[in-house]
C-alpha cells in the first residue's frame, strides 16, 4: 500500500509512475486526498471540541467547591452537548478514514525508473539468455504425452478425484518432485536462506498484508467457513512471520526460504497454453523471501537473481531473464525479473520463476518496520521470488531430456536426489 505521505507530498508523481502500469490513477488519488482533508478538520474539530469538553469539566468541580451548584448543573448540560458533538465527530473520523483506506488499498505499487514502458508481455525486455541448447529426436513428444507413455503423471486420474489442474504424481513422477524440491532448499540453505514451513491456509489480515487481498481475490480458494484462504504461493505467510514487527537494524537482511503446495483458481485459463503441467491449480514450488533496509534492496534483488540462474544452469535447461514491462508487471511489484526456461517440444517459452522487489509497498500492509540510526521508525523492503516452481520445470526437464526411445536423461546435479539416471 502506498503511503499517504507520498500521495500527499507528491500526487502529480504518483499519477505519472502509475500510468507506467497502465493505471489511471487520477480520480483516486483526488478523492483519496480529499478524503484525507475532511478527515483532518475533523480531526481539528474534535480536538477543540475535547479540549473544550476538559475545560468545562475543571469549571464544574471549581463551581461544586464555591457552592454555585445551580451554575454548575447548567455547564454540565453544556458539556453534555459537548460529549454528544464529540462522539459524532468520532463517526464522521472513522468514517473518513475508512473511505481513505479502502482507497488507498486499490493503488497498486510504484513502478521502479527501471520499469520499461508497456501494455503487454510483447513489450518486455530480454536481460539475458543462457544455458544449454537442446536438439530433440523428430519424434519428439510434449510432456503430457511422455508422463502417459512412462505413466509418471496421471492427468485423467486427478480429474477423477478432484478436477482438472490437479495431476496425480506416480512412481519416478513421484520421486522427481520429491527430488527437486529437496535440491532447490539445499540450493538455498546454501546460500544463506533459513528454511522454514508455514501453513498451507492463511488468514484475511496476512492475504491482505502482501497485496493478495482485495487484488487477487477471485484467484484464491477460500475456506468460507473460517475465512481462510487457501496461500497462492509461500510468499503469503512466510512474509508474514514479520507482520506489526519492529525488527533490529542490525538483523537485517532476513532470507527465507520454504517449500509448500500452492494454490490457484487460475479463473478463465483455457486453450494449449495451459495442457499438462503448464497451468495448475495446485503446485509444489520453493519460494525465497528477503526483508531488507531500503538502501540495499536493489543489490539483495541482483543477487535473487543471480541465485535463481545458478540453480537453473546447474539443471542444464536453456533460460532466458525478463524484466517485465508496466502492463505485465503485478499489483505489488515495484520491479520484476522473469525467468522463462525453453520447451523444445512445445517450441516455446515457460515462465518458471518471478523474482520481485515490493520496496515498501507490502511492508507499509504488513506494519513492517525498523528504526534508523536517528532512532526513527522507518518502512523495510520486501522481496520474493520462485526458487522455483515444479510443474514447468518438470515439463522442460521432460521434454528437454527425451531421446529416440522417449526415455528421460536426469541432469546430473539431480541424480543424487532422485537416485537414477533415468526416466523409462
Amino acid at each position: 500500500m502506498l503511503t499517504l505521505k507520498l500521495l500527499r507530498e507528491q500526487p502529480d508523481f504518483v499519477i505519472e509512475r502509475l500510468a507506467v502500469k497502465n493505471f489511471d490513477a487520477a480520480q483516486t488519488v483526488k478523492d483519496i486526498l480529499e478524503a484525507d482533508s475532511q478527515r483532518r478538520a475533523t480531526q481539528t474539530m474534535l480536538d477543540s471540541v475535547l479540549a473544550q469538553q476538559n475545560a468545562k469539566a475543571k469549571e464544574i468541580g471549581m463551581l461544586m467547591k464555591q457552592g454555585k451548584k445551580e451554575e454548575a448543573e447548567e455547564v454540565k448540560k453544556l458539556v453534555a452537548s459537548l460529549k454528544e458533538q464529540s462522539k459524532e465527530l468520532e463517526v464522521k473520523m472513522e468514517e473518513y478514514t475508512q473511505q481513505m483506506n479502502d482507497l488507498l488499498v486499490l493503488l497498486p505499487n510504484i513502478p521502479s525508473a527501471e520499469v520499461p514502458a508497456g501494455k503487454t508481455a510483447e513489450d518486455n525486455v530480454i536481460v539475458k539468455e543462457g544455458g544449454k541448447k537442446t536438439v530433440l529426436p523428430e519424434n519428439a513428444k510434449p510432456h503430457w504425452e511422455l508422463a502417459k507413455s512412462l505413466d509418471i503423471i496421471d492427468f485423467d486420474l486427478g480429474v477423477k478425484l478432484t478436477g482438472a489442474g490437479f495431476p496425480v504424481y506416480k512412481g519416478k513422477g513421484a520421486r522427481i518432485q520429491r527430488a527437486l524440491i529437496s535440491f532447490f532448499l539445499d540450493r538455498n540453505t546454501r546460500a544463506g536462506y533459513l528454511e522454514v514451513q508455514p501453513p498451507l491456509v492463511v488468514n484475511e489480515a496476512s492475504a491482505y498484508a502482501t497485496g493478495q487481498l482485495p487484488d487477487k481475490e477471485g484467484q484464491m480458494y477460500h475456506v468460507g467457513l473460517d475465512n481462510f484462504y487457501m496461500i497462492p504461493t509461500a510468499e503469503v505467510p512466510v512474509t508474514n512471520i514479520y507482520r506489526d514487527c519492529i525488527v533490529n537494524r542490525a538483523d537485517f537482511p532476513i532470507k527465507m526460504t520454504a517449500y509448500t503446495q500452492c494454490f490457484r483458481r487460475e479463473a478463465g485459463s483455457y486453450g494449449k497454453d495451459v495442457r499438462g503441467l503448464n497451468r495448475l491449480h495446485q503446485f509444489d514450488k520453493v519460494e525465497i523471501v528477503q526483508l531488507s533496509l531500503p538502501e540495499n534492496s536493489y543489490e539483495a534483488l541482483d543477487g535473487m537473481v543471480k541465485h535463481v540462474e545458478g540453480i537453473l544452469q546447474e539443471l542444464e535447461l536453456p533460460y532466458r531473464i525478463v524484466r517485465l514491462c508496466g502492463g505485465d508487471m503485478s499489483f505489488t511489484s515495484a520491479l520484476t525479473y522473469d525467468f522463462e526456461v525453453y520447451s523444445e517440444a512445445q517450441q516455446r517459452w515457460l515462465e518458471v520463476s518471478s523474482v520481485s522487489n515490493f520496496e515498501s509497498f507490502q511492508a507499509n500492509r504488513l506494519k513492517l518496520r525498523y528504526k534508523d540510526e536517528e532512532g526513527k521508525t522507518q518502512l523495510a523492503h520486501t522481496l520474493n521470488g520462485s526458487s522455483l516452481a515444479l510443474p514447468r520445470i518438470l515439463a522442460a526437464l521432460l521434454e528437454n531430456n527425451q531421446d529416440e526411445q522417449g526415455r528421460i536423461h536426469i541432469p546430473a546435479a539431480l541424480r543424487e536426489y532422485t537416485g537414477f539416471e533415468w526416466i523409462d
